[in-house]
């Protein structure tokens, strides 16, 4: 069985400061359960998602943020909330999940109620640093009989304040035995880095059956009309346990296991214009390990050792907290996690 993950459409980032910004989520989450055909209950959860998850924000933080984001994997189409701020933490996780429990005089039902309403649910908090939600929900019932995917896959992606479409792009294909993952930056930004970054992309998704060095070299040779992108391509190979990657420009990789952190090489160049040298490198791959590709909107100086257990979490609630973190905001910025289950996990 073959799956795509991919963004479907441009990310909707609301800054989320009081009360009257919840209704901007709620009425954009009800435009995307009408386009990507949501079922009515399906489509009632996420509305009450929303609301839980921005009424939270404008309740204890002032700085709040929330990214909505369309999907598409092996279950169809769905929702990704991504709740993100920097305000006093949440001292006990636990507790707040549970109904009835409250520390601003509501029914204190919120937190409960994501969870129990969301096919996909995680939190990550900290006293010093914020807090991090995320929830997806899915147009229809999940099937319980399509296998989960080896590869979890999370992913920010986000245009420069002030622009419209971001210069970035990312998509990642699966098979029975191996995942290829690609992230790709635009010279620049606005609406010609994304041109540039949108056709990388679609070469990729064309031709993915290559290797990563062989996808580097038909896609310089697409892009030459383009601005040109930075991009790397990363192959893993499940039962060789084994990452097949090559990169050119400042497209940043590493690989956090048990044995630390292993930094991957990309080669100088545009692709599309300027290409001197393609090189694949091999490097281990294990369970539980997690590989962060990441475009230069994110500062190269960070590590997951100053947020204890976030490693654990869901991808996407790692490129959540980073972009949350360590975005320079001021160029386009995207933050690709995926990390290897148990095999225990995969039945």
């Amino acid at each position: 069985m073959q799956v795509l993950f991919k963004s479907l459409l441009e990310p909707i980032v609301i800054p989320i400061n009081d009360q009257s910004q919840v209704g901007q989520a709620r009425r954009e989450t009800k435009r995307l359960v009408r386009d990507l055909d949501f079922l009515e209950t399906e489509a009632h959860n996420a509305g009450i998602v929303v609301s839980e998850i921005a009424s939270n924000l404008a309740k204890h933080t002032t700085n709040g943020e929330l990214i909505i984001q369309t999907l598409k994997d092996e279950r169809g189409y769905g929702i990704q909330f991504l709740a993100l701020d920097q305000g006093p933490g949440i001292p006990n996780i636990s507790q707040a999940l549970s109904n009835g429990y409250s520390t601003s005089g509501s029914m204190g039902t919120g937190l409960g109620a994501i969870k129990r309403l969301s096919a996909d649910f995680d939190i990550y908090s900290s006293n010093d640093k914020g807090t991090a939600l995320l929830a997806q929900l899915w147009s229809k019932p999940i099937d319980k009989k399509i296998a989960i995917q080896p590869l979890e896959i999370g992913a920010v992606c986000l245009p420069k304040p002030g622009e419209n479409v971001s210069g970035d792009g990312w998509a990642v294909d699966l098979t029975i035995d191996r995942g290829m993952i690609m992230v790709a930056d635009g010279l620049g930004h606005g609406i010609g880095a994304a041109e540039a970054a949108k056709e990388a992309v679609r070469v990729f998704l064309k031709n993915r059956s290559f290797h990563p060095t062989d996808l580097i070299e038909i896609t310089h040779k697409t892009l030459h009309h383009t601005r040109g992108v930075a991009m790397a391509v990363a192959e893993i190979g499940f039962d060789e346990q084994k990452v097949y990657f090559a990169g050119i420009g400042n497209i940043a990789s590493v690989i956090l296991s048990s044995e630390g952190t292993r930094h991957m090489i990309s080669n100088h160049g545009i692709i599309g214009h300027q290409l001197l040298k393609i090189q694949e490198f091999t490097y281990p791959w294990m369970e539980g390990a997690l590989m962060v590709m990441y475009t230069d909107g994110l500062k190269s100086r960070w590590s997951l050792n100053n947020y204890p257990g976030l490693i654990m979490k869901h991808p996407a609630l790692i490129a959540g907290v980073l972009y949350r973190d360590f975005s320079r905001r001021s160029d386009d910025i995207t933050v690709l996690v995926a990390r290897l289950r148990k095999k225990d996990d995969q039945s």
